[in-house]
């Protein structure tokens, strides 16, 4: 009797089965890198919009106050919308500037940017 050689379609259906979880799991790894590197964009361009607020008050020599002060601007052709408040130190004449960016008014900040204040 003479013996075939060759593979059974079982063993080509357990095969294709390996190779379309393999591929499954590709496809979902660069599925989440795309998303991260979207976000990784949006968090760069607020860090710019948060560090341009920072050298505004810096340049203005502003005071911050303990409320929350809110605007928006443009970066990259995208509207930010920043807010910024002083919060009380332990040390007297020294106050931490928080900075806040986000993409909608409303929305969870992109990006926290925290600084400290002398007062002069």
């Amino acid at each position: 009797m003479k013996r075939l050689s060759g593979m059974t379609l079982l063993e080509v259906l357990v095969a294709l089965a390996i190779f379309s979880l393999a591929a499954l799991a590709l496809l979902q790894s660069l599925g989440q890198l795309s998303l991260g590197t979207g976000r990784l964009a949006d968090k760069t361009w607020a860090d710019w919009v948060a560090e341009n607020q920072m050298a505004e008050l810096t340049l203005q020599n502003v005071w911050p106050p303990l409320t929350w002060t809110s605007g928006e601007s443009e970066q990259a052709g995208e509207r930010w919308y920043w807010r910024w408040r002083g919060v009380e130190s332990t040390r007297p004449g020294v106050r931490m500037l928080e900075i806040e960016v986000a993409r909608r008014r409303e929305g969870a900040p992109v990006t926290v940017l925290r600084t400290y204040v002398v007062r002069r």
